[in-house]
């Protein structure tokens, strides 16, 4: 995509009244708005903002606690006027989901809406907070010389399918009003810093789903309205146009729905903590619970974020997507008074990690939104924001890990402290592990040197950090072997006594899938 923006509705079919707070309408044929008021666009915006928060604080409690499996009707979600702030102060990493957005929107703020990518990926890389997944191999990657979009690529980070950039898009469409193309845009520059192929395009389909929910108010419109946005022969919007599928066959069992995305796309084959395991961080099953949320949640705000949570997984992040988007549906007066109030307490307090609190972004976002509609061929008139019309262009096709296929996990429980050996059989391999002594400041720089030579290739140096903020995920990884029998050997340059580098497991691919028994 270029660097211009461009501003995107798909062609109006029927012009909506611009009344804030209506309930949408799941189901009824929709065209896009293409004019708001500025009061009616700040309310959107506060709204996705404020949904975002909501959803994130329900379903926090419950993240990654249910994998594989859904949360049971019978136990129960608490909710009450209380839990923002308990959270907030008690447990601030759990906002990961929004501090992260705010990072880029701070760039944006300083360097200008066109910001490039290494600014971004600069102020992430350096920024204080803890990061896990995507976010870290991206760190470490960009911190190592490795920038975006390298930075991101299934080559350099087995986590390039991962759910990052899908639960940091938000900013992107609240800051685009309408306009898919260039949220799409602003998608390429920040997303592939730490995702690349369905990691990528999770990210691209939510900030899609912001912008068509600012025009108009039929779920089922910007859900499939959004999926123009992508390849259809990517896997991720496969996977979303089964979910739609199952909602046109049965519109009031979400459960049938979540058992059809169980049984074809739940197999995770990147992320190395979950391969071999029920659990699930890829960005497609768990935009696939996003859409679940949206479409059964029939546009009650609470129901929405009930569906998303029980879908379990990433259950804190999915209801915040899904609750940001609705919000921006209905907009902040037309959340509910019980989900939306508890919400005061904390509006005036900045984020962790940021300069920003609710009420600051709210303002800021509404700037970027305004400038953004001038920049791609609107225009700002008193009261009246014309948005621009442009039909939605699919972006570009990609896809990670292609042709690799899981094969193997196998415990290593080594202890490399001078060398060790392994040997597999496939055509590419993960190995985990890390130093045994980690520290989650800065109060010990030293950074264990590891030497690996993969069978008869020039051997390669491997920088391992005992600073947790800047660590490797994992020791070393391959995908472009050869198929046959291949030979690990590390050596550890520069050990420390009584420490060692933790092997842990070995997760090895073939080129084809294994093959079950019965």
């Amino acid at each position: 995509m270029t660097s211009r923006r461009v501003a995107v509705l798909g062609l109006a079919v029927l012009v909506l009244g611009a009344a804030c707070g209506r309930p949408p309408k799941a189901g009824v044929a929709a065209g896009p708005r293409t004019e708001l008021s500025r009061s009616v666009l700040l309310d959107k915006i506060k709204g996705g903002w404020a949904g975002q928060v909501i959803g994130c604080t329900f379903g926090g409690p419950t993240e990654f606690r249910y994998p594989g499996a859904m949360i049971q009707d019978y136990q129960t979600i608490p909710w009450d006027d209380t839990l923002v702030a308990k959270r907030f102060e008690r447990s601030p990493g759990l906002y990961d989901d929004v501090y992260m957005d705010l990072t880029f929107v701070e760039v944006m703020a300083r360097e200008g809406i066109d910001a490039p990518a290494a600014k971004h990926a600069q102020a992430f890389a350096h920024a204080a907070y803890p990061l896990w997944h995507a976010n870290q191999a991206a760190r470490y990657n960009v911190l190592s010389g490795v920038l975006p979009p390298d930075s991101g690529h299934w080559r350099n980070s087995p986590h390039a399918d991962d759910i990052d950039f899908q639960i940091e898009a938000d900013f992107a469409g609240l800051m685009s009003p309408g306009m898919v193309n260039a949220g799409a845009e602003i998608a390429d520059r920040v997303g592939h810093i730490m995702n690349y192929g369905d990691g990528w395009y999770g990210g691209v389909y939510i900030a899609a789903m912001y912008s068509l929910a600012f025009v108009s108010d039929d779920v089922r419109y910007v859900v499939e309205e959004a999926l123009k946005v992508l390849p259809p022969q990517s896997t991720f919007a496969r996977c979303i146009t089964d979910v739609i599928a199952s909602y046109r066959a049965d519109p009031a069992d979400w459960k049938r729905a979540w058992l059809a995305v169980e049984r074809s796309w739940a197999e995770d084959i990147g992320c190395p903590d979950f391969v071999f395991d029920p659990g699930n961080i890829d960005a497609r099953v768990n935009g696939a619970y996003v859409v679940i949320g949206l479409l059964y949640g029939h546009g009650d705000f609470g129901r929405t974020l009930e569906i998303a949570t029980r879908c379990g997984q990433d259950s804190d992040c999915n209801p915040a997507s899904a609750g940001g988007i609705l919000g921006t549906m209905l907009g902040y007066g037309g959340i509910p008074a019980s989900w939306r109030d508890p919400l005061k307490a904390i509006e005036d307090k900045p984020f962790p990690y940021t300069s920003m609190s609710l009420n600051k972004v709210y303002e800021t976002s509404l700037a970027q939104a305004l400038e953004m509609v001038h920049a791609n061929g609107g225009g700002v008139e008193g009261e009246s924001v014309r948005l621009p019309v442009e039909p939605i262009r699919p972006v570009k096709f990609e896809t990670s890990f292609p042709g690799l296929y899981p094969v193997e996990r196998r415990r290593a429980g080594l202890q490399l402290e001078t060398s060790a050996e392994l040997e597999f059989e496939g055509t590419g391999f993960v190995l985990t592990g890390g130093p045994s002594k980690m520290v989650g400041d800065r109060s010990d720089p030293y950074v264990y040197e590891v030497e690996l030579r993969i069978d008869d290739r020039a051997p390669a140096a491997i920088a391992m950090p005992v600073d947790e903020l800047v660590r490797r995920l994992e020791i070393a990884w391959a995908y472009d072997l050869g198929p046959g029998r291949h030979t690990l050997r590390l050596e550890l340059r520069n050990p420390r006594p009584g420490e060692f580098i933790r092997v842990d497991d070995l997760v090895v691919y073939g080129d084809k899938p294994a093959v079950p028994r019965f």
